[in-house]
């Protein structure tokens, strides 16, 4: 699969899409997270998974789809795993969307 088919397939679920808008400003969603800092290291896939009522395993497969797409940067530190938007990433794909769809903005 292509990455822009990667990409697509990501943002085609409303988890996924939610998930992009709490790592956008993870202070003001996760400020409570004590085992790192939500805006330097990135918020707890665990933190994520409670915040959806979501069991561990199934946020870890968003955050996988989210990672192979580019959409997100996930790094493990001790027994946890935190996550980050990559915004170039993320600019990069709204702009080929826009290209490819001929989107013109007023």
């Amino acid at each position: 699969m292509s990455n822009r088919e990667d990409q697509v397939k990501a943002l085609a679920n409303e988890t996924r899409i939610e998930v992009l808008r709490l790592l956008d400003r993870p202070m003001e969603h996760f400020a409570h997270q004590e085992s790192a800092d939500p805006v330097e290291t990135g918020v707890c896939v665990q933190m994520l998974a409670e915040h959806f009522g979501i069991s561990q395993p199934t946020m870890s497969r968003h955050i996988e789809l989210l990672k192979r797409a580019g959409f997100i940067r996930a790094q493990r530190k001790q027994k946890w795993t935190y996550c980050s938007r990559d915004e170039t990433a993320l600019a990069d794909y709204a702009n080929w969307l826009k290209s490819s769809l001929n989107i013109r903005t007023a």
